[in-house]
């Protein structure tokens, strides 16, 4: 390692972890991407865009976990930029205007794929399949994603049509709205199953567990996660989910492996709701579901480890702090079993 390489990771190790943190916590472990694909670094103003670069790169456009409104994270969204082409997993509040700040053309977006849906994962897709239209978008796009996913993009076509009706009067658009979006529910099981192929990638999917068995004995709903596979680099995308067996099958020798986390703290917190009322535990209540569903940073490790990934970088942050907490502890809970390269997201960081 020469000199230059060893300066790059120390900075990337002190923006990351501090140095003061690493020295307390004892960990040595690398913590860096590779320097030649710029990850680590922010898109958007200063820096090269992801869509003019060649190959395969990850912009994480939103690494908040949950519903809510918040101004140093965006809800979960992350672009894969395929020779210039972008392909979207989620869409929460907050992702056309990261799209925007990436340098991320969303006119080019032609499939988007869904891990699950709730909100904090798709609040974001009115709004871009509204602009997309508005900013004179022809061309269709597949929306893909678990059962639910079909229904919800038609009620979305439904929501712009109204500014459709006007617009196509007023100002003589001629695209109907109704033509270019197109959803597809796709099966969740615990085999990979193939989502779409173009001459680019090739993406497949498998049920997670962010739904607990008692949950799914009453709905229809699913959560998956998803795997792309390019000439030149494997990304998985966990999704929310606990631990999962499925999911250390789809990302078994993954080049980037990106995984929801939720620290231990914020686990035995919602864990110490449920002792005080032991009767949550026999019900439906948001602390019984985050308790369940989410994955902790042993849990994230143990996956990591297992499937073999090259790169496992940390999404969906569910910390005791909100959006921000120190890496420490979660990059101390994954190291247990993962001894691989780590990165802890942030908004806009290309990988």
């Amino acid at each position: 390692m020469n000199a230059k390489t060893q300066h790059t990771r120390r900075n990337i190790l002190k923006s990351t972890l501090g140095i003061a943190g690493l020295a307390a916590s004892g960990i040595t472990s690398r913590v860096f991407a590779q320097q030649a694909r710029g990850p680590g670094r922010p898109a958007g103003p200063g820096r090269p865009a992801a869509a003019a670069l060649p190959g395969t790169q990850v912009v994480l456009l939103g690494t908040r976990a949950g519903p809510g409104v918040d101004l140093k994270r965006a809800e979960t969204s992350t672009a894969i930029i395929v020779d210039g082409t972008p392909y979207l997993v989620d869409c929460g509040y907050g992702t056309v205007r990261n799209l925007t700040a990436g340098n991320i053309n969303a006119q080019r977006i032609e499939k988007i794929v869904f891990t699950h849906l709730h909100n904090d994962h798709t609040t974001d897709v009115p709004a871009l399949l509204s602009l997309q239209w508005t900013g004179g978008r022809t061309k269709p796009i597949d929306l893909y994603g678990p059962h639910g996913t079909e229904r919800m993009v038609r009620a979305i076509v439904e929501y712009c049509k109204v500014d459709g009706e006007i617009r196509t009067v007023d100002e003589g658009r001629t695209a109907r709205i109704e033509d270019l979006y197109k959803g597809h529910d796709v099966e969740a099981t615990s085999k990979a199953v193939d989502v779409f192929k173009d001459e680019r990638v090739s993406v497949t999917a498998v049920q997670n567990t962010h739904y607990p068995e008692h949950s799914l004995a009453q709905m229809p709903h699913r959560s998956i996660g998803v795997r792309f596979d390019s000439k030149t680099r494997s990304v998985v995308v966990s999704g929310d989910t606990n631990y999962s067996k499925n999911l250390v099958s789809l990302a078994s020798g993954a080049d980037v492996f990106i995984c929801e986390i939720m620290d231990q703290a914020t686990r035995d917190r919602w864990l110490e709701q449920v002792k005080q009322d032991p009767s949550v535990m026999q019900r439906a209540s948001v602390a019984r579901h985050v308790a369940e569903t989410h994955s902790t940073p042993e849990d994230v490790g143990r996956m990591a480890a297992e499937a073999k990934v090259k790169l496992l970088v940390l999404n969906h942050l569910l910390t005791n702090a909100g959006t921000t907490s120190p890496a420490a502890p979660l990059i101390e809970g994954v190291r247990k079993f993962y001894s691989g390269e780590v990165i802890l997201g942030e908004d806009l960081m290309m990988i």
